[in-house]
Formats: C-alpha cells, sequence, structure tokens
C-alpha cells in the first residue's frame, strides 16, 4: 500500500481570512469596516490566497519527502495478524455415524445492545469419528500385558496397576476407531480401593498413541479422582492419533500411566479396582482464525500488458497457512501463479505476482527500459483475455481477536447433532496493523539492514518481519565462552488479557512461530553465527496489600479495581512505567506497588503492601521483600495478587 502522506499546515483560504479580521479587531480597533467591499478586506484576502498556495507547496516537504522515499526503497505497512484458537464441537449425544464439520464453520461471541459480537473461522476439516470399547489391556512394565477384555461388557472386576503400585504401571484402553483431534469419554466403574492419593490431584497422566510415541491427552475433567470412584473422563485426543498393534491387538489405543509423583503429592497405596469400562466420542477439536475466509474469488480478466494491477473485494489480507496463491485461466485448466515479495528475481517467464497486503491489490511483472533502449520484463504477463482468481485468502484480523477462553460459544454456521461450542484456551496471535508513524521509524531500520542479520537491531526487525503477531522481541548474546558468537532471539507473542490478567500458558512460543522466526533468521545470519528462538524467563510477583477507602466508596468496587490494576501494571506485554510492557530486566520495588494503589480514585490510604516473589511454573512462593531483583533478560508476570480492602472512616 502506498504509504499515506501528512497535511502539516491544513489552514485554508477562508480560515486564513478570518484569523486575519481578528487579528484587526484586536491590534486595529479603528478599522470597524470588514465587509467585502472595503480595500483593506480585499487585500487580506489577496495575501490569504497566496498564503495558501505557499501552504499548498508546505505539505509536500518535509515529512511528505520523507515518506516517499520510504515508499520508493520499499517499505510497505504490515497487515494486521488474525488471532487463532481451538474450538471445541460438543455432541448432542454419542453418535452412530460420524459427524463432518467442513472449514468455513463460523463460530462467535455473544452479541449484545453495546458490544458486535466477534466472528472466528475454523480453516481445517473435522471428523467426529464415533467409537466404543474394543479392548482392554494392563502393563506393569510395558513390556508384558494382562488382557482383560472379558471385563469390557462388565461384570468382572480387575486391579488395573500393580500391587502396591508404582511409577510406569499402566491401563491401556483399546478403541474400535483412532480419533484424532476427537473428545473421548471415558464411563468408569470402579471401587474405592485405590487409596492414598489425593483425587484433585492423582499421580497419572493420560496419553494416546500419535504412530511415534505417545502424546499427552488433555484431560477436560475426571470425575473419578484418580480411578477411584465411579464416575466420568473426559479426553482431548491429540490430532495425530492412529490405530495400532499391542499385545497383538490393534486399535486406537489410549493409556492411563502412573508417574512419579512430585514433591508432596500423595501416591497409591493400593491399586484401583475397576468393574466396568465404557467409552464414546462425544466432540471434537479445530483450529479457528478470526478472519473471513474467501474462496474462488474472480478478481478480472488479464489486458495482456505488463504492470497489471488487480483489487480484491476485500482488505486488508492477513497472513495465512500458505502463501496466497494466483490461478489464471489456460488451455488445460487453471495455472497456478506464485507470490514473490518483489520481481527483482522474476524472469521473463517467471509466474510470479506481488500481493500488497494493506491494499488488497494483486500486481503482476512490470517491463523495464533499460539503459540501450530494450524492453526487460521481470515476470510473465498473463494471456490477454483469461480470467484470473484467487484460490483462497483470509481478510480481518487484530487485537479484537484475542478474546478469553469460554467466550466463543455461538455457533454461527448450523451443524446437525452439535449441540455447543467452545474455546477452552484464549486466542491469542491478533495485532492491529502497522500504521505510519511505526513506518517512519522503521524506514531507517530496513535501510541498514539490507535484508541481513549483524546487529541486535537487525535480528529484532527481521523477527518481526517474520512473524508480525509478535508483542515484543529483544535479542541478547547467548553467553561467553562455547556459547560465544551465539544469539538468543527472546519472543512475547501477543496474546489476550482480560483487565491485565494473562495465563502463563498463553506466554510459552508457540512451536510454529518459533520456527518461522528461526528460518527466517537462518536465511540472514552471518557466517557461523547460532541463532535461538525461544520465550524469555518470567519472574512471578505477588502484592498483597490493604486499602483504606474513601467515604461513600464500594469496598468491593475498589478491591477489584485494586486488583486490575496491579495485573495491569505488572504486565509484561502493557504494563510499566510507561504501557509499553515491563522493562527487561527492570527490579520490582515496593514502592511502585504504593504508588499504583493511591492513584486509583476510591483510595483514602494504602495501609499496607508486601512483595512476593513467586515461581509462575511451580507455583511456590517467596519471602515477602522491599526489592525484586530480575534477570537482566526477564520479565515480570502478575501471579495471584491479593487486595483487602477495610471498611470506611
Amino acid at each position: 500500500m502506498t504509504l499515506p502522506a501528512p497535511n502539516l499546515d491544513d489552514r485554508r483560504f477562508q480560515e486564513l481570512v478570518d484569523d486575519a479580521k481578528r487579528l484587526v479587531q484586536r491590534n486595529c480597533p479603528e478599522w470597524t469596516d470588514h465587509n467585502v467591499s472595503d480595500p483593506g478586506v480585499t487585500l487580506i484576502e489577496a495575501f490569504a490566497g497566496m498564503v495558501d498556495q505557499v501552504l499548498y507547496r508546505l505539505n509536500r516537504v518535509p515529512d511528505r519527502n520523507y515518506v516517499k522515499f520510504l515508499d520508493l526503497i520499499g517499505v510497505r505497512l504490515f497487515p494486521p495478524t488474525a488471532a487463532s484458537a481451538d474450538v471445541t464441537y460438543w455432541l448432542s449425544a454419542p453418535q452412530a455415524e460420524a459427524i463432518d464439520i467442513p472449514a468455513g464453520t463460523e463460530v462467535a461471541t455473544v452479541r449484545t445492545e453495546t458490544v458486535e459480537s466477534i466472528v472466528f473461522t475454523s480453516v481445517e476439516d473435522l471428523t467426529v469419528v464415533p467409537s466404543t470399547l474394543e479392548r482392554l489391556l494392563s502393563s506393569v512394565d510395558e513390556k508384558t500385558y494382562r488382557d482383560h477384555n472379558d471385563a469390557v461388557p462388565g461384570g468382572v472386576s480387575f486391579y488395573c496397576f500393580d500391587t502396591p503400585p508404582k511409577a510406569g504401571d499402566a491401563l491401556y484402553i483399546g478403541l474400535d476407531n483412532p480419533v484424532p483431534s476427537c473428545a473421548v469419554a471415558l464411563t468408569f466403574d470402579c471401587e474405592i480401593e485405590g487409596v492414598g492419593v489425593d483425587p484433585r490431584d492423582p499421580p497419572i497422566v493420560w496419553e494416546a498413541w500419535t504412530g511415534t510415541g505417545w502424546s499427552p491427552c488433555d484431560v477436560d475433567h475426571d470425575d473419578t479422582g484418580g480411578l477411584n470412584r465411579a464416575g466420568e473422563v473426559v479426553l482431548h485426543v491429540p490430532r495425530g492419533h492412529e490405530a495400532s498393534v499391542l499385545d497383538k491387538q490393534r486399535a486406537g489405543w489410549l493409556r492411563c500411566r502412573v508417574v512419579e509423583p512430585e514433591e508432596g503429592q500423595p501416591f497409591y497405596s493400593a491399586s484401583p479396582r475397576i468393574n466396568r469400562v465404557a467409552a464414546s466420542t462425544i466432540g471434537g477439536t479445530s483450529r479457528a482464525v478470526h478472519a473471513h475466509v474467501v474462496e474462488d474469488e474472480i478478481l478480472g480478466l488479464s489486458e495482456g500488458v505488463a504492470g497489471q494491477r488487480l483489487p480484491l473485494q476485500h482488505r486488508p489480507v492477513v497472513p495465512g497457512d500458505a502463501p496466497m496463491v494466483v490461478e489464471v485461466a489456460g488451455g488445460d485448466g487453471w495455472d497456478e501463479w506464485t507470490c514473490v515479495p518483489n520481481f527483482a528475481d522474476s524472469g521473463p517467464d517467471d509466474r510470479h505476482f506481488v500481493l500488497d497486503e494493506v491494499a488488497g491489490e494483486v500486481s503482476f511483472g512490470p517491463q523495464v527500459r533499460e539503459r540501450d533502449g530494450s524492453m526487460v520484463s521481470y515476470g510473465a504477463v498473463p494471456p490477454k483475455g483469461a480470467p484470473i482468481r484467487v484460490r483462497t485468502y483470509r481478510t480481518g484480523g487484530g487485537q479484537d481477536g484475542n478474546v478469553a477462553r469460554g467466550t466463543l460459544s455461538v455457533l454461527r454456521t448450523s451443524i446437525p447433532f452439535v449441540a455447543r461450542v467452545e474455546n477452552r484456551a484464549p486466542a491469542s496471535g491478533g495485532v492491529e496493523g502497522e500504521d505510519i508513524e511505526q513506518a517512519k521509524v522503521r524506514g531507517p531500520i530496513l535501510l541498514r539492514t539490507l535484508g541481513r542479520a549483524v546487529t541486535a537491531e537487525d535480528y529484532e526487525q527481521l523477527a518481526v518481519e517474520a512473524a508480525p503477531n509478535v508483542a515484543r522481541v529483544r535479542c541478547v548474546s547467548a553467553g561467553d565462552g562455547a556459547d560465544a558468537g551465539g544469539v538468543r532471539v527472546l519472543v512475547v507473542p501477543a496474546v489476550a488479557d482480560v483487565d491485565g490478567q494473562i495465563e502463563f500458558e498463553q506466554l510459552i512460543l508457540p512451536d510454529d512461530m518459533g520456527e518461522r522466526i528461526r528460518t527466517h533468521l537462518d536465511e540472514r545470519r552471518t557466517i557461523g553465527a547460532r541463532v535461538l528462538v525461544e520465550a524469555p524467563s518470567y519472574q512471578g510477583v505477588t502484592v498483597v496489600a490493604r486499602l483504606k477507602p474513601r467515604p461513600r466508596v464500594d469496598p468491593n468496587r475498589l478491591q477489584r479495581e485494586a486488583v486490575a490494576a496491579l495485573y495491569r501494571y505488572f504486565n509484561p506485554i502493557s504494563g510499566g512505567p510507561d504501557g509499553s510492557g515491563w522493562p527487561f530486566g527492570r527490579p520490582v520495588h515496593v514502592g511502585e506497588v504504593f504508588g499504583v494503589l493511591q492513584r486509583l480514585r476510591g483510595t483514602e490510604l494504602v495501609e499496607d503492601a508486601r512483595l512476593f516473589g513467586a515461581n509462575p511454573i511451580t507455583g511456590e512462593r517467596g519471602e515477602a521483600t522491599q526489592k525484586l531483583d530480575l534477570d537482566r533478560n526477564a520479565l515480570v508476570f502478575s501471579f495471584g495478587h491479593q487486595v483487602m480492602v477495610t471498611g470506611a472512616s
């Protein structure tokens, strides 16, 4: 998209005349005739017309020249990116036939009187495969197996683990069909014999066979308390689940495995006793994005000339999982044309095009006149009269798509037997498009970088170029000695927050984002440099405070506002003193807590405030301190603030 030029002085002729008349009234009060017939007013209008022409030329320099120069060197605004989320479709009841949920299915948030709904579109086909229990095994050493198939219909009890249980014991559940990306309900009839464990935190994990190994299943809920009572376990099976042979029996295998207890975690003193097991598929999960997916859009007919530009019907275009493909009708069907960043390396026969995501425009290669007068084509030209279409693209995106968990609850596309939908985790990755001020800052860096990574700024700029849906990037040295010459690129993904609150799992760097940045940097790094792309370390911060409210202030409201203010301030993405994210390595002082809470409109007095360090992974908290030091490459993370508001005076 051509960069918009600024307007340095937006005054026009009539405004200049009015300003001059006001100065006349102030500086020359004896001049009372301000009608257009007065010769002095005629002079004012003449000079206003000349000044208007000067302002017209002024608006061409200097910022306009600066922006035009950025346009000349190829600076283009980054488009917005679309947030994505895994959406689970729950069936009204287990079905005997497979339920197909096609790509393009729309789900949305609830629409209110003041807020429009936010729509997500699924980008992959999902088949909810029916399943029943077919095989049942157990093992105490992962080598020999005990057959419990006679317990499938019920009536035969068995102990599923060793006596006493130990880490590695496992119960194997064989389904008649593999159920990739599906939600499976396992119903157990158990007796309370697996004593000793905490039913809220049993030392077991659920896994599924995915062809190359056992992958963890996400446990939606477990009513059995670790196979200790009758109830239901709902598992979300990973997408790679497939059938395999175990003990000469082929099935889609799931397993419940005993693991070593963590410190302080109770362990089994006896094996659970199981009377009956049943299984059924009750839902499935697919990925959806905050974008509208457009397919097979006809752009128009080729004029058969170089440099043709064709607009898309929707803009801006948000990045997808694969580059856009343009198809041109030929004699044998549709020929594919490849998207390239520019035509510098395109030959006369290369089927290339350039996409301007923000403007929503497709451009074909130009012809350039060389110094000797010859014409050179950079990219092929579609045949005259040939229809041109785009196979698929996405439009939309932005920060609004970073919705909280459980908010995508409306199914806009009718699908039989689907009772409800939900996103079990917050959506992430939505970023607004770049504005002109950000592009003006990026321009000199781009000119200095020239597509290669040498300095820390180069690595940071190129990382954002590879993944615009990141919130923050920091490049540091990997270390000394054996690590000398290595580069660490610390990436904070763009995530959603509710009143500043972020779930720690959202800050984990997605594998696809890390790989995309790593590949992009590897092609541009200096020889011998080793690049490591990872998330920064996080220091958990917990604040415990006591406030005194002003008269006639609701203590409950003040308590909620105080907690929200702490979460917003101690935020790695949007917190800190200037609201642009907590500075890397900046220590936390308890005095800042007093400042944040005292600024609240309803606070009369901050009676006490204590600062604690916390480990956001283990949940362990340290001792109260006045100052919390951070590693020089670490960020803060709010971990469970507590505020008590005493009665009003």
